[in-house]
């Protein structure tokens, strides 16, 4: 089995889907490697990085794109590049399939078996070929530093000569993979944390972190499948903002993590909230890009609304691109060889992991939510 690795050309991803030390590895257990000529330098890993790994190296989009029998990357396609792939590839990457349903049908009737890596199910099992969990933890950690650099004031308590410097007060909204890694990070700052998620059962995740967790009962479930996060009715929204505008008031640092999959973000944090805020204040939000948590948010820009500076990052993973790799290379390796044990490609759509991630095969979409928003009267007749 021939594997590509290519180069992303997504303007500001960094990140490359496979590192020379996994793919030392893959080429040990019988896996032919052929990687596109600079596909790592971004993250700090060169051609012959590759080449001593015993990887081959690819100069054209021919090459790699149009020879391998698996196409390994990491940010969604572009439109052009689905036409580079070679019908009857089977590509692993991320692909954003309910933001561009119109791209999988295209995927589809090329014949190309796309396996979404956010499709991966939140399972023990699953977990170590849990992508989405694995960059968002990387998120969290860099949004406290992203917030720490832009905040005037100390996150540690500080006793000097000067008097006692209280600790900042940092508030995390969402307490999923990157609101606990946020968590964990904000506190190893020595700053004082308080949680918030619409989720009672991370309670004592949070608690373990040594942060407070903000519980506002809804009368409604609030998990959906996979233990995502559910979207909830109008009135649970309005309550939810009523019950953390205090902390959001009192609080040096904002860090916003709320998503909803093929959703646009809740919005949590109100104009009046932020003008509420102490003057110097931060918010991160890493929504930014579903159109954000807070309703000042600017998606990949840095503002300053009513004195408290808003960021909207997009691709955070990718501003910490060595490690980012490192972790997305274990998880995409893994899913490689759970697909192809003896280096041959076995999809048993029995399998939960096969079946969910697996968004395109033999020229149809299987992914039912891709398929109501491509032919969402033909859903709705089909289950009436």
């Amino acid at each position: 089995m021939k594997v590509g690795v290519v180069k992303e050309r997504e303007v500001g991803e960094q990140r490359v889907a496979l590192i020379p030390e996994v793919v030392a590895k893959l080429v040990q257990q019988g896996y032919h490697l052929c990687v596109e000529s600079g596909a790592g330098d971004m993250a700090h890993f060169s051609d012959e990085d590759y080449r001593a790994a015993g990887a081959e190296i690819g100069y054209s989009i021919e090459e790699v794109w149009g020879s391998v029998d698996v196409l390994l990357k990491v940010a969604p396609l572009r439109d052009r590049e689905v036409e580079w792939i070679r019908p009857g590839t089977t590509l692993i990457s991320f692909l954003n399939p309910l933001g561009n349903p119109w791209q999988m049908q295209h995927l589809a009737e090329r014949y190309i078996t796309a396996f979404a890596l956010e499709c991966i199910p939140r399972t023990s099992r699953a977990q170590s070929m849990d992508a989405l969990s694995s960059q968002a933890a990387v998120a969290g950690y860099a949004a406290v530093l992203l917030a720490a650099s832009n905040l005037p004031r100390f996150f540690p308590m500080l006793t000097t000569a000067a008097g006692t410097i209280p600790p900042a007060k940092v508030f995390v909204i969402g307490a999923g993979v990157a609101g606990l890694q946020a968590i964990a990070t904000a506190r190893r700052l020595g700053a004082v944390v308080e949680a918030f998620d619409i989720r009672p059962a991370v309670k004592e995740e949070v608690q373990s972190l040594g942060a407070k967790f903000v519980e506002v009962p809804l009368e409604e479930e609030t998990v959906a499948a996979g233990g995502y996060a559910k979207e909830v009715s109008e009135a649970a929204k309005h309550k939810t903002q009523e019950a953390i505008a205090a902390h959001v008031h009192s609080a040096d640092v904002v860090i916003t993590t709320a998503q909803i999959p093929g959703k646009p973000a809740p919005l949590l944090v109100t104009e009046r909230m932020v003008a509420s805020m102490k003057p110097g204040s931060v918010i991160v939000d890493l929504a930014a890009e579903q159109g954000g948590n807070c309703a000042c948010t600017e998606p990949g820009r840095a503002i300053c609304h009513q004195r408290v500076t808003i960021i909207g990052p997009i691709n955070l993973p990718s501003t910490m691109a060595v490690h980012a790799s490192q972790m997305y290379a274990k998880n995409i390796s893994t899913l490689l060889k759970y697909l192809a044990p003896k280096g041959e490609l076995v999809l048993n759509f029995g399998d939960d992991i096969i079946d969910a991630a697996c968004i395109t095969h033999e020229g149809q979409v299987r992914n039912p939510r891709v398929l109501e928003l491509l032919h969402p009267a033909q859903t709705l007749a089909t289950t009436v």
